[in-house]
C-alpha cells in the first residue's frame, strides 16, 4: 500500500500543489483577495484523488467509487467557491488576518499559508489512497454506509452554502445574520457537514491494515474547523460586521452541531 509508487506519486502531487500555490500567491498580492486560496485547496482535492485512481491496485468499483465520491465533492464545493469568491469582496477570515498583522507581515505569512495548503492537501487525500487500495469483495455494507454518509454530507453542505447565498443576496440582508433553514439549528452547518464528509472514506478503508490512518483526515479538519482558520476567524469577522444580532445568535443556536435554538432571553 505505502510502497515507492505510492511515496513517488504523492511527492510528484506535493511539487505540483507548491507550483500551483507559489502562482496563485503572485495571483493574491495582486488584486488583494486571499479567498482563491479556498477555490485552489478544494481543486486540488479532486486532482489528487483522480490521479490516486490510476496508481491504486485495490479492488477496481471501490477505487471508482472513492475516486468519483472525492471528485463530485470537489467540484460542486469548487464551483460554488469560485463564484463566491469572484463576486464578493474577500473572505472575512482573510481580512481579519490581514487587518491584525497588517499588509507588511501579512504578504510573506499568505506564501507560506498558500505552501502550508499545499501540504495540507496531499496528508488529506491518503484516505483516498488506501480506500482505493482496500481489496475486500466490493459491494460491502460499508460501502453502502459510505456511500450514505457521502449522500448526507454533500446535501447538507450544498443546502446550507444555497440557503446563505440565498440569504446574504437579499438587499436587506446588510448586517444582520442568517437564520434560513440549517442555519437556525447551527451557526456553521457547511462547517458541519464538510466534516462528515470525511468520515466517508473511513468507512472505504475499514477492512485494509491501516485503515486507521484514514482517521487522520476528519481529524485534522476538526481541528481546523473548530480552532483555526474555521470558526474562530469566521465568528470575529461576523461579531465585527453584525454586532449585537450576532452576539444573540451565538447564545442562542449551537455552534457546531445542529440543535434546536435555545430561546432568547427575555427581560
Amino acid at each position: 500500500m505505502f510502497d515507492s509508487t505510492f511515496w513517488s506519486m504523492m511527492g510528484y502531487l506535493w511539487a505540483g500543489l507548491a507550483v500551483a500555490m507559489a502562482l496563485l500567491f503572485v495571483v493574491q498580492i495582486k488584486i488583494r483577495d486571499a479567498g482563491w486560496v479556498d477555490v485552489m485547496w478544494t481543486a486540488g482535492l479532486g486532482v489528487c484523488a483522480v490521479v490516486m485512481y490510476f496508481f491504486a491496485d485495490g479492488n477496481s468499483d471501490r477505487r471508482l467509487l472513492t475516486a468519483l465520491l472525492a471528485a463530485a465533492w470537489s467540484l460542486r464545493l469548487t464551483i460554488h467557491l469560485f463564484i463566491r469568491v469572484w463576486r464578493g469582496p474577500e473572505d472575512g477570515r482573510y481580512q481579519a488576518m490581514r487587518e491584525s498583522m497588517g499588509d507588511k507581515k501579512f504578504r510573506p505569512f499568505l506564501f507560506f499559508f498558500n505552501q502550508g495548503q499545499a501540504l495540507l492537501v496531499v496528508i488529506l487525500v491518503v484516505p483516498f489512497w488506501i480506500a482505493m487500495s482496500n481489496q475486500a469483495a466490493f459491494p460491502a455494507w460499508l460501502d453502502f454506509a459510505a456511500g450514505a454518509l457521502w449522500l448526507i454530507s454533500v446535501t447538507g453542505e450544498g443546502i446550507a452554502d444555497y440557503q446563505l447565498s440565498r440569504f446574504k443576496s437579499k438587499p436587506d440582508s446588510k448586517g444582520k445574520t442568517c437564520r434560513d433553514g440549517l442555519w437556525r439549528y447551527s451557526r456553521h452547518p457547511n462547517y458541519f457537514f464538510q466534516s462528515l464528509f470525511w468520515w466517508t472514506f473511513v468507512l472505504l478503508s475499514i477492512g485494509t491494515e491501516y485503515w486507521y490512518i484514514s482517521l487522520l483526515s476528519p481529524a485534522l479538519i476538526l481541528l481546523f474547523i473548530l480552532k483555526f482558520t474555521g470558526i474562530p476567524y469566521t465568528e470575529a469577522q461576523a461579531i465585527k460586521s453584525r454586532g449585537d444580532d450576532y452576539r444573540a445568535y451565538q447564545r442562542e443556536t449551537s455552534a457546531f452541531v445542529p440543535w434546536f435554538p435555545k430561546k432568547a432571553a427575555t427581560s
